[in-house]
């Protein structure tokens, strides 16, 4: 299994409408990509802090896809088109990191 994660940076007086995000773009990305063979689930994060008390988390929001594999998650996103990306101002002035790594183990 792989996790494909959308990681947005924390910056003071950055912009993050949370309630936009939640209610509007992750359903839409369940929407899209949960039809897809492969499709294992999504999870949502909020940073609430960094390692030192009291800091600012690294990324304001965490957001995974899990799929089954790599080809699973490319032939997700091509059938979904560029909809969610083209979304993202609509919510943050965050430019995402991608990341995707292979899930070893849960529970």
């Amino acid at each position: 299994m792989i996790k494909v994660s959308f990681l947005y940076p924390h910056s003071k007086g950055g912009k993050f409408d949370m309630d936009y995000y939640l209610q509007r773009h992750v359903p839409r990305a369940v929407e899209l990509f949960g039809v897809q063979p492969g499709f294992r689930g999504v999870a949502v994060e909020r940073g609430l802090g960094g390692g030192a008390p009291g800091s600012d988390p690294a990324y304001t929001v965490m957001f995974h896809f899990l799929f089954e594999s790599v080809p699973d998650f490319v032939a997700a996103a091509k059938a979904a088109g560029n909809e969610l990306q083209l979304d993202i101002p609509n919510y943050t002035d965050a430019v995402p990191v991608v990341q995707i790594s292979e899930v070893l183990k849960i529970g």
